[in-house]
């Protein structure tokens, strides 16, 4: 698994400032992600990170990296426990909520929407999409904005210079390590 890759896809999250982020990781082998997965949780893990295998498919794995203790705040909103209790989580934390999603990651059927939760999206936005995917949005960036959209623009201004600023401390030598707040 490349340190580029994730700096690319996760900055925002490996800097400290959004609860998750989703990649694709093209693989040859099961054994080789899962060892590789297993190495970087290793040291994450002291960082406060998590990285787990939301799907996995023939040709890739949909990565899921995430920091629980944001995971469990962005959780405990009012609006985010209803959506996820109307779409059959458990709601015992935030560890078994993550072993709901991948369940219905894997079950296939709809894209579970919800997964804007997991990723510190807001759950008015994430309802709004729920709701309509097509129509209602004021903005889109990183997702589509419902509400509060002068925050959302800030946030999406924050993820963009964080991604180009950790891109380019990478390619200065910094190791994926180093990088993680």
């Amino acid at each position: 698994m490349s340190s580029e890759q994730l700096v690319r896809n996760c900055a925002p999250t490996l800097a400290g400032i959004k609860t998750g982020s989703l990649y694709t990781l093209y693989i040859s082998s099961e054994e080789d992600y899962r060892h590789d997965i297993a190495v970087l949780n290793r040291f994450m893990n002291r960082k406060g990170l998590r990285i787990v295998p939301l799907k996995v498919c023939e040709t890739y794995v949909l990565i899921y990296l995430y920091r629980p203790s944001m995971l469990r705040r962005d959780l405990e909103d009012p609006l985010a426990l209803k959506i996820l209790s109307e779409r059959g989580y458990s709601l015992k934390g935030p560890d078994r909520s993550v072993a709901d999603l991948i369940r219905r990651m894997r079950e296939g059927g709809e894209f579970p929407h919800e997964i804007g939760l997991f990723l510190g999206y807001p759950p008015s936005d994430v309802l709004g999409f729920i709701r309509d995917p097509h129509a209602g949005y004021a903005d889109v960036g990183y997702w589509k904005v419902y509400s509060n959209v002068e925050s959302a623009r800030a946030a999406f201004r924050r993820y963009r210079k964080c991604t180009a600023e950790y891109g380019r401390m990478y390619k200065s030598g910094r190791t994926l390590e180093q990088l993680i707040v």
